[in-house]
């Protein structure tokens, strides 16, 4: 796991990379309250899925995550494995039937549900994992905070 990782060029950052057997994860960790839920909000006949946390429209912050993406896939210089991005809502509510989604290809989930995800079996090995780490780990520096 690496946590806090400074994408070069930017002043933006990454919550957490783990790299695990079933791929690279990236993780947006979000503290917000509220229902998390998804909308369609389109017209009829028209599919416009939306996140919605605590009533309000949060679907920006699966735009957000493109630039993470892009930073880990040219930190793996196109290497053949999987990466998954992840909205993780630590403080929120989940109904009682409520389940993770996808929304723009991002998952959007809770920490227990993730922490399924990764844990799904793949085709990485211990020796891959680790080298993919190092190669991320040299990539993406850890952000340094001022203050």
């Amino acid at each position: 796991m690496l946590h806090d990782r400074r994408i070069p060029g930017s002043r933006a950052n990454i919550d957490h990379l783990v790299v695990a057997a079933s791929g690279i994860w990236i993780i947006d960790a979000k503290s917000y309250k509220g229902k998390v839920e998804q909308r369609d909000v389109g017209k009829w006949l028209q599919k416009d899925n939306r996140l919605y946390v605590n009533g309000r429209d949060q679907s920006k912050l699966v735009g957000g995550l493109a630039r993470q993406i892009n930073a880990v896939l040219e930190a793996i210089e196109d290497a053949d494995i999987k990466v998954s991005a992840a909205l993780c809502f630590v403080d929120s509510e989940w109904g009682v039937f409520s389940k993770p989604f996808h929304q723009g290809g991002v998952l959007v989930t809770c920490p227990k549900r993730l922490s399924e995800a990764i844990a799904e079996p793949g085709p990485l090995s211990p020796t891959m994992v680790m080298n993919v780490a190092d190669r991320l780990a040299a990539a993406l520096p850890p952000s340094v905070r001022v203050g």
